[in-house]
């Protein structure tokens, strides 16, 4: 198990059960805050079923030095998992990555994505994925910080014709927190 990763004022560790409802609140008030698409109530109930993800995936959380949340992510291993959206032995990915409405801008994104950088490479693997939506452009900009790569041929068409953009993070090329930059 990975220790908690301090960053700045900031703890990123894996979710306690007693944060499941208020961790899946916060994960619906994010994704409904975004533009562009609706969340349909049929993924809005996926997004609050924390319990459910953390019996099959890590689901990890960002709190304030104060013990405040103030975001969630659910990194996934095993390209066997029900949350995976990817192939391969050699790629683990992150879904559902969401910051308080409150708290962006912080840094908060970042560290989520850290840490799951972190724990794909504890867990040997070459590649990082994830999908996004096309409004979430404050999350496309810090993936391609970290050195994510637009992989397109990856992309999904999901309920209603949302489509689901694919970045990848070779983690062979890049370095240790850097992006490769």
């Amino acid at each position: 198990m990975i220790p908690p990763t301090i960053v700045a004022t900031m703890r990123v560790e894996t979710v306690d059960p007693s944060e499941y409802a208020a961790l899946g609140d916060l994960t619906v008030r994010a994704y409904q805050a975004l533009p562009g698409h609706p969340l349909s109530p049929e993924y809005a109930a996926v997004l609050a079923d924390v319990a459910g993800r953390a019996h099959q995936a890590e689901v990890l959380v960002v709190r304030d030095e104060d013990g405040a949340l103030l975001g969630g992510v659910t990194y996934v291993a095993d390209e066997g998992n029900p949350y995976a959206e990817f192939e391969g032995a050699d790629a683990a990915a992150f879904r559902m990555l969401a910051v308080d409405p409150a708290a962006q801008g912080r840094g908060v994104g970042r560290a989520m994505v850290q840490a799951c950088i972190d724990r794909a490479r504890r867990d040997g693997k070459r590649r990082l994925t994830l999908m996004t939506t096309g409004s979430m452009d404050a999350a496309h900009y810090l993936y391609g910080r970290l050195g994510f790569r637009r992989t397109p041929e990856s992309d999904m068409i999901v309920e209603h014709g949302l489509r689901l953009m694919a970045f990848e993070l070779d983690l062979e090329e890049v370095a240790d927190g850097d992006g490769g930059r």
